[in-house]
């Protein structure tokens, strides 16, 4: 094995040409590299399909950066998860305001990425504010910074890719929709390629610059295609007709805003100079629309992304009648209604969806009146089909904490609003408590006129307050005597609701359940929310309604959580109508189980899911032995008023 010295050639990268497989990965990251205002390359993938590794084996073959300084190689940038918006957009230069009295901009990490690549790997656990702001400077190709009195603009024209596992949870759609593509990899499960793959990377541990060697003229050679492919970008015609079929594309689709008919047109134009061709064809727009449509096709959180092939092929063939129709030359901006419908003229926003929309909202409104399937009393029933769901009311854990950013708990955190300043430093810059603490100290340093005078010991930072994540557990009564009454419908409808609250909040979530003869965990904690709707829709039902057991169990997740992260808080949300059953005293059982998870000081609120003309008001007593929060199952809208948690005693 070839080993490295002191002062040798440093080690080459992984080649990208020597990569096998994920041919789609490529060539998206290919066509940014052709038309970096694409808006980059969301990269979707279970662990270990080379995701990071085709990323940095780009960035050696993007065109030399010319600049003042000379000839360089375009620079791959990667942002850490936990980066400060002030490391990522850059911020004001202490240092040259307090020696030279001069109102500077330091550069961030988007200024460093200009004409090269910036590599955010684990995206959907990056910041959604710090998200926002990449994204709109890959769109725009220039950030815009206006904080601290300081106004600068700067271009960052650069290839963003954002790679993410989706077992550790998806971006919100609205995020979705700003990348501009989107690529799911897995693993291959043909045995050939998966001994290639192997091969070839021992080969590269084994001697990287042989390895490395091997590929040159190929990596080269797609260098040389990408520069040439920029150089005719320009030039390339995309026609009436062409983009008539993008347009009904789109449209076909129903996607959101006007993002993908751009994405698309853009796309399909740096497939064709990629192709070394003059002009944009079916065959450009239909790889365009396998690269930038199926992820914005995810408007809710449990929608499943994505477009099979005979959906594509019924798109495409719809939109080639559209295409080889002739576009109105005098298109009516309103028309009155008796318009053939042909699409010549541009769509207001909205005006295509509405019928879908009021399509799918009346499918909705039935689905909400019909009426819960029984699930019945037996120990291996399904739930039944889920109840209405609704816009859940805010269940906020007590307190400030400091865990990860959400929009649930009142937290101390890099973002929100300032709240007041502090002698610590890392927090930003509290600009206000600055001067007012250099100020009581302005005669001793001998300041009678002109500018005040600072020293490091007068910076103030900011503790500001905005909002966390935190971990929802669920312990979901499924016993019998929930099914029996043909509550468990509705109960299931409302773990819905809260699991679409908590996936906008940015939780985690974990779900509980008990029946039987025990508490089972169907989902550990995870950031995921469309798994826990699978597992929630495949629970089993019937049977006893040990409590004591499934309070018992949240409290051991709880605590078994605080370990590993142990500034996100916890809050315990138990569905049930109270009516513990199976073995001797479930109920006073139940109670002192409950009130552990209070001793524990763990945030909970009970909904109560009993109903009929008999209450026993349970419910309601394992509140109280908690110490949290109660609301009835049917308060549980937004539409009342916010409920908040009491803490814990």
């Amino acid at each position: 094995m070839a080993v490295q010295q002191s002062g040798s050639v440093p080690e080459p990268g992984y080649p990208f040409s020597a990569i096998v497989g994920q041919d789609q990965l490529r060539l998206s990251l290919i066509l940014c590299a052709v038309h970096p205002g694409i808006g980059g390359v969301l990269v979707r993938g279970e662990k270990g399909t080379a995701k990071s590794t085709v990323v940095r084996a780009l960035a050696t073959l993007l065109p030399a950066v010319e600049d003042e300084e000379g000839s360089h190689p375009a620079k791959l940038v990667e942002l850490p998860v936990g980066a400060t918006e002030d490391r990522v957009v850059g911020s004001i230069d202490l240092e040259k305001v307090l020696r030279d009295g001069e109102r500077a901009f330091q550069p961030g990490l988007l200024a460093a990425a200009h004409r090269g690549v910036l590599y955010v790997d684990e995206v959907n656990l990056l910041h959604d504010h710090l998200v926002d702001v990449l994204l709109d400077a890959a769109a725009m190709g220039r950030v815009h910074v206006e904080r601290d009195g300081v106004s600068h603009s700067h271009p960052a024209q650069f290839v963003l890719v954002g790679t993410m596992n989706p077992e550790e949870g998806e971006l919100r759609p609205q995020l979705l929709d700003r990348f501009g593509l989107a690529v799911d990899v897995t693993a291959s499960r043909d045995v050939d390629v998966r001994m290639n793959v192997v091969r070839r990377r021992m080969n590269y541990e084994r001697d990287p610059h042989a390895f490395a060697a091997q590929f040159r003229d190929d990596d080269i050679a797609v260098a040389e295609q990408i520069l040439a492919a920029r150089k005719i970008l320009d030039d390339v015609v995309l026609s009436d007709k062409e983009l008539r079929r993008i347009a009904a594309l789109c449209a076909s689709f129903d996607v959101d805003g006007m993002r993908a008919d751009l994405v698309l047109a853009r796309t399909a134009s740096a497939h064709a100079a990629w192709r070394g061709a003059s002009e944009v064809t079916e065959e450009d727009v239909r790889i365009a629309a396998e690269l930038a449509l199926p992820h914005r096709r995810r408007r809710d959180p449990f929608d499943e992304p994505g477009i099979d092939d005979k959906q594509l092929d019924d798109a495409m063939r719809d939109a080639a009648e559209q295409a080889e129709q002739q576009p109105d030359p005098d298109p009516d901006p309103t028309p009155d209604g008796d318009g053939d419908g042909d699409g010549g003229a541009p769509v207001p926003d909205g005006a295509d969806g509405n019928e879908s929309s009021e399509s799918s909202s009346s499918s909705a409104d039935t689905s909400d009146n019909s009426q819960p399937q029984p699930s019945g009393a037996g120990t291996s029933k399904q739930a039944g089909t889920p109840g209405a769901q609704f816009k859940a009311r805010l269940l906020e854990v007590p307190g400030v904490g400091e865990g990860a950013p959400g929009r649930r708990s009142r937290s101390r955190s890099s973002h929100g609003r300032s709240v007041r300043p502090t002698v610590e430093r890392g927090r930003g810059l509290h600009l206000v408590g600055t001067l007012f603490a250099a100020a009581e100290h302005q005669v001793l340093r001998g300041r009678t006129s002109g500018r005040l005078k600072l020293e490091p010991a007068d910076l103030r930072g900011a503790i500001k307050e905005g909002r966390e994540g935190n971990l929802i557990v669920f312990v979901v009564d499924a016993s019998g005597s929930m099914a029996a009454r043909d509550r468990l419908s509705a109960v299931t409808g409302a773990v819905l609701s809260l699991l679409r609250d908590a996936y906008q909040r940015r939780d985690k979530v974990a779900v509980i359940t008990v029946r039987g003869t025990e508490a089972e965990t169907v989902l550990p904690p995870t950031s995921s929310v469309d798994v826990a709707v699978t597992r929630l829709r495949n629970m089993k039902t019937g049977g006893r309604s040990p409590l004591a057991q499934g309070f018992l169990k949240a409290r051991e997740l709880v605590l078994r959580e605080r370990v590993r992260d142990p500034l996100r808080r916890a809050l315990v949300v138990a569905l049930t109508d109270g009516r513990a059953t199976g073995g001797a005293d479930p109920v006073g059982r139940a109670r002192i189980a409950a009130a552990r998870i209070a001793s524990d000081k763990i945030a909970s609120v009970v909904v109560d899911c009993e109903s009929g003309m008999v209450r026993l008001g349970l419910a309601a007593d394992f509140a109280a032995c908690l110490g949290g929060g109660y609301v009835a199952l049917a308060d549980l809208s937004a539409e009342q008023v916010t409920a908040v948690v009491r803490a814990a005693a």
